[in-house]
């Protein structure tokens, strides 16, 4: 089938399916039989995906593996792919890069591509809530990497979207920083409930930000799990990331003595 895009997503079969290990509710985005070639090969074949409101799953996978493709297809972007994808018009995308412009304001940054009803109040009032409200009137070279990026969660959350993509968003990010922004997108996501879909090399980061994990190998998703009500910690929490390591074929040598 020719890819699609439907907007927003609003039929019968697409209404409320509640996840199975979750308190999720509605299907927000569905993929049915995704696959993207390039120049001949197969990068991603076949791909099944529901993604819930309110639920943060992380894509993990080699590089190359097809995480960014996927998530391009989420974002509208890849028309030339097979398959059917449905996603809702408020959908919003945050990247490693904040691609804030140099020659606006951090305000003004926030407002980028919103209707002419959005103000300075509105722009103030998101980076309240990311805890950069003071900063508002800078320019964004002043700004460390952290408070760029709190700016770019800014501009993704204004727009109270349904589908949030984040395609690896803490990665140049130092590793105290990176702790501070997983809290802060945390309390995000559980005070606007969008579907998110986090992109990352990093297993560590997925199990302490998604409540469900995928990975892609080999074209597919080959492992898909969910955190059963999201709790981290304990022996658990340890086979989770020996399983996800071997998946993504890395021997987890602390836990060889763990079984």
């Amino acid at each position: 089938m020719a890819f699609q895009l439907r907007e927003p997503l609003n039929e019968p079969a697409l209404s409320i399916v509640p996840a199975p290990d979750g308190p999720y509710g509605e299907v927000v985005v569905r993929m049915r039989g995704y696959g993207r070639s390039f120049h001949g090969r197969t990068v991603l074949l076949g791909i099944d995906l529901d993604l819930h409101e309110g639920e943060v799953t992380a894509l993990l996978g080699a590089s190359g593996s097809g995480k960014s493709t996927l998530l391009r297809a989420l974002a509208g972007q890849d028309p030339r792919a097979d398959g059917f994808v449905s996603v809702p018009r408020e959908r919003a995308v945050a990247f490693q890069d904040h691609r804030l412009l140099p020659w606006k304001r951090v305000w003004q940054n926030v407002l980028i591509g919103l209707p002419r009803r959005y103000g300075r109040n509105n722009a103030v009032a998101s980076l309240e809530e990311v805890g950069i409200a003071a900063r508002a009137d800078a320019w964004p070279g002043t700004l460390s990497g952290g408070e760029s990026q709190r700016v770019a969660l800014a501009r993704a959350f204004i727009r109270e979207p349904r589908l949030l993509l984040l395609d690896e968003p803490f990665g140049a990010l130092d590793a105290l920083t990176r702790l501070k922004m997983h809290g802060l997108l945390r309390q995000l996501c559980e005070r606007h409930q969008p579907a998110t879909l986090l992109v990352t090399h990093d297993v560590d980061e997925a199990i302490s930000l998604a409540d469900r994990i995928l990975v892609v190998k080999d074209s597919h998703i080959s492992l898909d799990h969910r955190i059963p009500g999201g709790k981290r910690g304990g022996p658990e929490t340890l086979m989770l990331r020996a399983r996800l390591l071997e998946e993504l074929g890395v021997y987890a040598p602390e836990v060889a003595n763990n079984p």
